[in-house]
């Protein structure tokens, strides 16, 4: 059986490998291997709690992440690659006075959208989970950092939003290293003398 004292060192693990994401060449691989143990640190967490909602808000989160990613990468491709069908020559920097270009800027900027919209949408199932990670176990810092990231992929667009993930992703971080190793006992109400 899964235990709290699991779920925190998969954690603080995948949350610090999360953070990695800057390293030239391997930033993305070291990203998706945090993520897969935070998703894995999650899981542990909804069966110690006995509350498969944060497990399920948790994967949906993370699905429509992805699923916006794979859209938005082959709107992206095909605007590209549409755009370049008519050039024969080398790249050149007339290109900006080509006559599509302005089509080209309007396509990707269209293709862009779809990714938004479901890193958003990915950001609220996010906050439904670690909003009640927070409420069970008391530790306020999984609620701000889910508050952080749904405004950060809100404000993704004017890229802001991208330093405001980064800082939501440290305070992951702190709220894993915050979490206790067992199931906080409830509190016992004070016995009055007679």
């Amino acid at each position: 059986m899964s235990s709290l004292a699991q779920a925190k060192t998969l954690g603080e693990i995948g949350s610090i490998l999360m953070l990695l994401t800057l390293i030239p060449y391997a930033g993305g691989a070291i990203r998706l291997v945090g993520l897969v143990l935070v998703l894995v640190s999650v899981k542990y967490i909804s069966d110690a709690l006995a509350d498969k909602s944060i497990f399920k808000n948790m994967l949906i989160s993370v699905i429509l992440a992805i699923v916006g990613l794979i859209i938005g990468v082959i709107f992206a491709a095909a605007v590209f690659f549409s755009f370049y069908r008519g050039f024969t020559g080398p790249f050149e920097p007339s290109i900006f006075m080509h006559p599509r270009f302005f089509t080209f800027v309007t396509a990707f900027f269209l293709a862009i959208i779809p990714i938004w919209i479901f890193f958003i949408i990915s950001a609220v199932f996010l906050k439904k989970s670690y909003d009640t990670i927070a409420s069970k176990l008391n530790i306020s810092m999984f609620r701000t950092s889910a508050l952080l990231y749904l405004v950060g992929a809100v404000l993704v667009i004017v890229l802001v939003g991208f330093i405001i993930i980064f800082i939501a992703e440290i305070l992951q971080a702190v709220a894993f290293f915050s979490m206790p190793e067992q199931m906080p006992q409830p509190s016992q109400p004070a016995v009055q003398p007679v």
